[in-house]
Protein backbone atom coordinates (compact mmCIF):
# COMPACT_ATOMS: atom_id res chain seq x y z
CA UNK A 1 0.00 0.00 0.00
CA UNK A 2 1.48 3.46 -0.73
CA UNK A 3 1.26 6.25 1.99
CA UNK A 4 0.16 8.34 -0.82
CA UNK A 5 -2.98 6.91 -1.15
CA UNK A 6 -4.37 6.66 2.32
CA UNK A 7 -3.80 10.20 2.70
CA UNK A 8 -5.67 11.19 -0.76
CA UNK A 9 -8.56 9.15 0.19
CA UNK A 10 -8.42 10.40 3.83
CA UNK A 11 -7.86 13.85 3.23
CA UNK A 12 -11.39 15.00 2.82
CA UNK A 13 -12.60 13.38 5.71
CA UNK A 14 -9.49 15.12 8.11
CA UNK A 15 -10.54 17.91 6.56
CA UNK A 16 -14.04 18.14 7.15
CA UNK A 17 -14.76 16.31 9.66
CA UNK A 18 -17.60 18.23 11.63
CA UNK A 19 -19.38 18.26 7.78
CA UNK A 20 -19.11 14.50 7.71
CA UNK A 21 -20.32 14.21 11.46
CA UNK A 22 -23.14 16.81 11.12
CA UNK A 23 -24.66 14.29 8.10
CA UNK A 24 -26.01 11.84 11.20
CA UNK A 25 -27.94 14.62 13.09
CA UNK A 26 -31.62 13.45 13.19
CA UNK A 27 -30.68 11.34 10.22
CA UNK A 28 -33.71 8.67 8.98
CA UNK A 29 -30.94 7.16 7.17
CA UNK A 30 -28.75 6.59 9.33
CA UNK A 31 -31.59 4.75 11.91
CA UNK A 32 -32.28 2.42 8.95
CA UNK A 33 -28.48 1.49 8.90
CA UNK A 34 -28.19 1.08 12.64
CA UNK A 35 -31.72 -1.12 12.20
CA UNK A 36 -30.41 -3.07 9.78
CA UNK A 37 -26.89 -3.88 12.28
CA UNK A 38 -29.17 -4.94 14.86
CA UNK A 39 -30.94 -6.72 13.08
CA UNK A 40 -28.61 -9.59 12.97
CA UNK A 41 -28.63 -10.26 16.47
CA UNK A 42 -25.17 -10.46 16.90
CA UNK A 43 -23.98 -11.15 20.84
CA UNK A 44 -22.16 -8.19 22.81
CA UNK A 45 -18.62 -9.30 22.52
CA UNK A 46 -15.09 -7.89 23.62
CA UNK A 47 -12.40 -6.30 22.74
CA UNK A 48 -14.44 -5.06 19.79
CA UNK A 49 -12.82 -2.84 16.97
CA UNK A 50 -14.57 -1.15 14.26
CA UNK A 51 -12.05 -0.53 10.83
CA UNK A 52 -12.70 3.13 9.70
CA UNK A 53 -14.47 4.47 12.65
CA UNK A 54 -14.56 8.49 11.57
CA UNK A 55 -16.47 10.25 14.19
CA UNK A 56 -17.76 7.17 15.56
CA UNK A 57 -21.28 7.04 14.63
CA UNK A 58 -21.72 3.80 14.35
CA UNK A 59 -19.21 2.59 17.06
CA UNK A 60 -21.18 4.61 19.79
CA UNK A 61 -24.32 3.38 18.55
CA UNK A 62 -23.28 -0.04 18.53
CA UNK A 63 -20.88 -0.66 21.56
CA UNK A 64 -17.59 -0.78 19.46
CA UNK A 65 -15.12 0.72 22.74
CA UNK A 66 -12.15 1.04 20.19
CA UNK A 67 -11.78 2.10 16.52
CA UNK A 68 -8.87 3.04 14.02
CA UNK A 69 -8.76 5.39 10.85
CA UNK A 70 -6.65 6.91 8.79
CA UNK A 71 -8.22 10.79 9.29
CA UNK A 72 -6.64 12.26 12.83
CA UNK A 73 -9.83 14.53 13.04
CA UNK A 74 -12.43 12.24 12.94
CA UNK A 75 -11.09 10.73 15.77
CA UNK A 76 -10.84 13.99 17.61
CA UNK A 77 -14.64 13.66 17.29
CA UNK A 78 -14.94 10.10 18.31
CA UNK A 79 -13.00 10.19 21.80
CA UNK A 80 -15.74 12.85 22.83
CA UNK A 81 -18.04 9.86 21.97
CA UNK A 82 -15.94 7.63 24.87
CA UNK A 83 -14.41 5.48 22.26
CA UNK A 84 -10.42 4.68 22.17
CA UNK A 85 -8.96 5.61 19.12
CA UNK A 86 -5.75 5.07 17.50
CA UNK A 87 -4.71 6.54 14.02
CA UNK A 88 -4.09 3.21 12.18
CA UNK A 89 -4.88 2.05 8.45
CA UNK A 90 -6.84 -1.41 7.83
CA UNK A 91 -4.08 -3.06 5.48
CA UNK A 92 -2.05 -3.12 8.71
CA UNK A 93 -3.35 -3.51 11.95
CA UNK A 94 -1.75 -2.76 15.21
CA UNK A 95 -3.09 -5.60 16.92
CA UNK A 96 -1.42 -9.70 17.96
CA UNK A 97 -3.12 -12.09 16.33
CA UNK A 98 -6.44 -13.88 17.81
CA UNK A 99 -6.86 -10.79 19.81
CA UNK A 100 -10.28 -9.46 19.25
CA UNK A 101 -13.78 -10.79 19.42
CA UNK A 102 -15.40 -8.35 16.96
CA UNK A 103 -14.15 -6.54 14.23
CA UNK A 104 -17.01 -4.08 12.17
CA UNK A 105 -16.49 -2.05 8.83
CA UNK A 106 -19.21 -0.14 7.97
CA UNK A 107 -19.10 2.01 4.48
CA UNK A 108 -15.34 1.29 4.93
CA UNK A 109 -14.05 -1.09 2.60
CA UNK A 110 -15.09 1.28 -0.51
CA UNK A 111 -12.46 3.37 0.73
CA UNK A 112 -9.08 1.29 1.36
CA UNK A 113 -6.77 0.38 -1.50
CA UNK A 114 -6.44 -3.49 -0.77
CA UNK A 115 -9.80 -4.63 0.82
CA UNK A 116 -8.02 -8.05 -0.05
CA UNK A 117 -5.70 -7.10 3.23
CA UNK A 118 -8.42 -5.36 5.12
CA UNK A 119 -9.93 -8.84 5.51
CA UNK A 120 -7.04 -10.91 5.20
CA UNK A 121 -5.98 -8.57 8.22
CA UNK A 122 -9.36 -8.65 9.94
CA UNK A 123 -8.89 -12.82 9.65
CA UNK A 124 -5.56 -12.25 11.78
CA UNK A 125 -6.60 -10.22 14.90
CA UNK A 126 -10.14 -12.13 15.19
CA UNK A 127 -10.45 -14.88 17.45
CA UNK A 128 -11.52 -18.01 16.15
CA UNK A 129 -15.52 -17.31 17.92
CA UNK A 130 -15.07 -13.57 16.97
CA UNK A 131 -17.64 -12.00 14.64
CA UNK A 132 -16.96 -10.39 11.51
CA UNK A 133 -19.93 -7.53 10.88
CA UNK A 134 -19.64 -6.01 7.55
CA UNK A 135 -21.90 -3.16 6.41
CA UNK A 136 -21.37 -2.51 2.41
CA UNK A 137 -23.08 -0.44 -0.13
CA UNK A 138 -23.41 -2.40 -2.72
CA UNK A 139 -22.24 -1.40 -6.45
CA UNK A 140 -25.68 -2.32 -8.05
CA UNK A 141 -28.41 -0.75 -5.69
CA UNK A 142 -29.79 2.33 -6.45
CA UNK A 143 -27.24 4.19 -3.85
CA UNK A 144 -24.67 2.30 -5.40
CA UNK A 145 -25.50 3.81 -8.95
CA UNK A 146 -26.25 7.40 -7.53
CA UNK A 147 -23.00 7.40 -5.62
CA UNK A 148 -20.69 6.01 -8.32
CA UNK A 149 -22.13 9.07 -10.54
CA UNK A 150 -20.59 11.46 -7.57
CA UNK A 151 -17.62 9.88 -8.23
CA UNK A 152 -17.45 10.51 -11.37
CA UNK A 153 -18.21 13.55 -11.19
CA UNK A 154 -15.18 14.34 -8.74
CA UNK A 155 -17.72 14.52 -5.41
CA UNK A 156 -15.10 15.25 -2.77
CA UNK A 157 -16.17 13.00 -0.40
CA UNK A 158 -16.15 9.95 -2.97
CA UNK A 159 -13.74 10.54 -5.58
CA UNK A 160 -11.76 7.83 -4.34
CA UNK A 161 -14.34 5.39 -3.57
CA UNK A 162 -14.43 2.28 -5.51
CA UNK A 163 -18.11 0.38 -4.63
CA UNK A 164 -18.29 -3.42 -4.48
CA UNK A 165 -20.98 -6.03 -5.97
CA UNK A 166 -22.45 -8.53 -3.50
CA UNK A 167 -20.51 -11.46 -5.43
CA UNK A 168 -17.09 -9.55 -5.24
CA UNK A 169 -17.89 -9.51 -1.52
CA UNK A 170 -18.60 -13.06 -0.96
CA UNK A 171 -15.85 -14.02 -3.02
CA UNK A 172 -13.19 -11.54 -0.53
CA UNK A 173 -14.84 -13.23 2.51
CA UNK A 174 -14.92 -16.83 0.96
CA UNK A 175 -10.87 -16.26 0.13
CA UNK A 176 -10.31 -15.57 3.43
CA UNK A 177 -11.92 -18.42 5.06
CA UNK A 178 -15.14 -16.87 6.68
CA UNK A 179 -18.12 -18.38 7.10
CA UNK A 180 -21.29 -16.05 6.24
CA UNK A 181 -23.32 -16.43 9.34
CA UNK A 182 -26.27 -13.81 8.75
CA UNK A 183 -27.09 -10.90 6.76
CA UNK A 184 -29.65 -8.42 6.51
CA UNK A 185 -30.48 -6.04 3.39
CA UNK A 186 -32.56 -2.31 3.51
CA UNK A 187 -32.53 0.91 1.89
CA UNK A 188 -34.86 0.24 -0.89
CA UNK A 189 -35.69 3.84 -0.94
CA UNK A 190 -34.06 5.95 -3.19
CA UNK A 191 -31.65 9.08 -2.81
CA UNK A 192 -33.59 11.90 -2.14
CA UNK A 193 -36.46 10.07 -1.05
CA UNK A 194 -35.92 8.46 2.36
CA UNK A 195 -39.24 9.28 3.76
CA UNK A 196 -39.77 6.58 6.30
CA UNK A 197 -38.23 3.93 8.46
CA UNK A 198 -37.61 0.59 6.95
CA UNK A 199 -37.09 -2.96 8.00
CA UNK A 200 -34.67 -4.87 7.14
CA UNK A 201 -34.87 -7.91 4.87
CA UNK A 202 -32.75 -11.42 5.52
CA UNK A 203 -30.15 -12.37 3.08
CA UNK A 204 -27.94 -10.37 0.53
CA UNK A 205 -30.41 -8.33 -2.10
CA UNK A 206 -28.04 -6.80 -4.14
CA UNK A 207 -30.52 -4.13 -5.27
CA UNK A 208 -30.34 -3.05 -1.70
CA UNK A 209 -28.77 0.28 -0.58
CA UNK A 210 -26.82 -1.37 2.55
CA UNK A 211 -26.31 -4.62 3.62
CA UNK A 212 -24.89 -6.28 6.48
CA UNK A 213 -23.08 -9.46 6.58
CA UNK A 214 -21.71 -11.68 10.19
CA UNK A 215 -19.21 -13.95 9.54
CA UNK A 216 -16.97 -16.32 11.43
CA UNK A 217 -13.61 -17.75 11.00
Amino acid sequence: MTRSHWQDSSKVFNQRAEEYDSWFNNSLLFDIEIAAVRALSIPVSVPALEIGVGPGRFAEALGSGFGIDPAFAPLKISKTRDIAVCQAVGEFLPFCSNSLAKVSLFFTLCFVQKPVEVIRESHRILQNTGHLLLGFLPATGKWGIHLQQKKETGHPFYEHANFLTVKQIERLLAEHDFSLVASVSTLYQAPGEVIRMESPRRGLDEKAGFIVIAATK
